[in-house]
């Protein structure tokens, strides 16, 4: 009987050493970021951030989008009045438009807000907020690679680094399987994409250098207002005339716009888009903002420009 206790005790001492030593040499999950940790945002500040955040703030639709798809929707506790993506951020408390009110912002008591740039009163704006004891993170994508850079800049921010990396992943997946097919197009249709007629005579387009102008090479079009001066332009209708743009993508769908209204525009009607129906609405939030959808809205654009690669 001794001796059967004897080894019961050994071998539960035993146990308790492997259980210990396999407990010291365990890792901490794959994509875990210890905390606190400094990342540098698109306005090359450094952000500490203390903590995994709990309490988020986005200032921008784009920002929005990104933390709901990386899991973090439950987390938002303030977005812009034009955060309205997915149906869920229609509900959460609005702290403002452009100008976002500080007040608010402080009395929500955030973790981290994610701002955006694009100017340097935005980036202004943001010192502002840390002034407050505010935590503010920048982003300011210029393209797509931008965009997959941001989204693992949150989610190294958020804690959600996994998340992240797999959404990046399978949005270059998508890039990939869209721009494979339009380099082989066998031709580049002249497109005009408007952004807002206003005033029918002169309608704003994307020129060149601009993040429109960047997707509509990429799905495999030219842009006609790639021969602006700048990347926000009005062209006349004689200069849209001239060009003759084989395809028209109406942008400012969502504000009203339609082909119908198009083809009753004075002079319009000698241009082959307008002669071959080729004018197209699109949902310009898949351009516009720089978050996951822009590869709906990358397809989009290439099925309007290439539906034969999409058949």
């Amino acid at each position: 009987m001794k001796t059967c206790r004897s080894l019961i005790l050994w071998g539960l001492l035993a146990l308790l050493i492997v259980a210990l030593v396999g407990c010291a040499g365990a890792k901490a999950p794959e994509g875990a970021t210890p905390r606190p940790i400094s990342v540098v945002d698109d306005a090359g500040r450094t952000v500490e951030i203390a903590t995994t955040p709990q309490r988020l703030i986005s200032l921008a639709p784009s920002n929005t989008e990104i933390l709901f798809a990386l899991g973090l929707g439950d987390k938002i506790v303030g977005v812009t009045d034009f955060c309205d993506y997915p149906e869920e951020a229609r509900a959460i408390e609005k702290v403002g438009g452009i100008e976002p009110n500080l007040e608010k912002l402080v009395a929500l008591d955030p973790d981290l807000v994610l701002a955006i740039g694009g100017s340097p009163a935005q980036v202004e704006k943001a010192t502002e907020m840390e002034k407050l004891g505010l935590t503010v993170l920048v982003l300011e994508p210029g393209d797509i690679e931008g965009i997959m850079a941001n989204i693992a800049l949150v989610g190294k921010a958020t804690g959600a680094e996994k998340e992240a990396s797999e959404l990046v992943a399978g949005m270059r997946k998508r890039f990939e399987d869209v721009t494979t097919k339009t380099e082989d197009a066998d031709s580049k249709p002249k497109v005009f994409f408007e952004l807002d007629a206003t005033d029918p005579s002169k309608p704003y387009t994307p020129g060149p250098g601009s993040f429109i102008d960047a997707l509509i090479s990429l799905a495999g079009g030219s842009n006609i207002g790639a021969s602006a001066k700048m990347q926000w332009a009005q062209l006349s209708t004689e200069e849209i005339i001239a060009q003759d743009p084989d395809i028209i993508v109406l942008g400012d769908a969502n504000y009203g716009m339609t082909p119908k209204m198009v083809k009753e525009r004075p002079g319009w009607d000698v241009i082959a888009a307008v002669r071959n129906n080729r004018i197209y609405p699109i949902d310009d939030n898949l351009i516009s903002r720089p978050g996951p959808r822009i590869m709906d809205g990358l397809e989009a654009l290439a099925r309007i420009i290439h539906p034969e690669l999409f058949e």
